[in-house]
Order: C-alpha cells, then sequence, then structure tokens
C-alpha cells in the first residue's frame, strides 16, 4: 500500500467527524510494528506496554493544546 502506519480507525472516524461538520486533530501511537516481513502473532502485553510508554507525553501534549483552544 506504502503507507509507514496504517490506523486501525483513524480514517473513518475523522471522515465521519469532517462529514459532521467537526474540526480534528488526530494523534496516533504505534503499539505493533508488524512487520510484513517478519511476521509474529500480537502479544497484547508488549501492546499495552508500548501504550503506556506513550501516556505521559500524550497527557502533556493535549493538555498544551487544550489550554491553547479558545
Amino acid at each position: 500500500m506504502g503507507a509507514d502506519v496504517v490506523g486501525m480507525s483513524t480514517v473513518p472516524e475523522v471522515i465521519v467527524a469532517n462529514h459532521m461538520g467537526m474540526k480534528v486533530l488526530a494523534v496516533s501511537v504505534v503499539t505493533d510494528m508488524c512487520d510484513p516481513d517478519n511476521l509474529k502473532p500480537a502479544n497484547i502485553n508488549d501492546i499495552l506496554a508500548n501504550a503506556a510508554k506513550a501516556e505521559s507525553q500524550l497527557i502533556a501534549l493535549f493538555k498544551k493544546i487544550v489550554h491553547k483552544l479558545p
């Protein structure tokens, strides 16, 4: 497909939000690399650990974004 990262639901959610006239900011966290040349079963514990690593940075980012909203 030529994509570097594919979100599980980001595109359909943004399309619907746009259709409803909403402004959208999308932020994704890559929790599973899923290398097509080195496929292995997904490990939920690894996925959750990777999400947890990003949590504090996402909280800080969203606080800054919300603070700047009109």
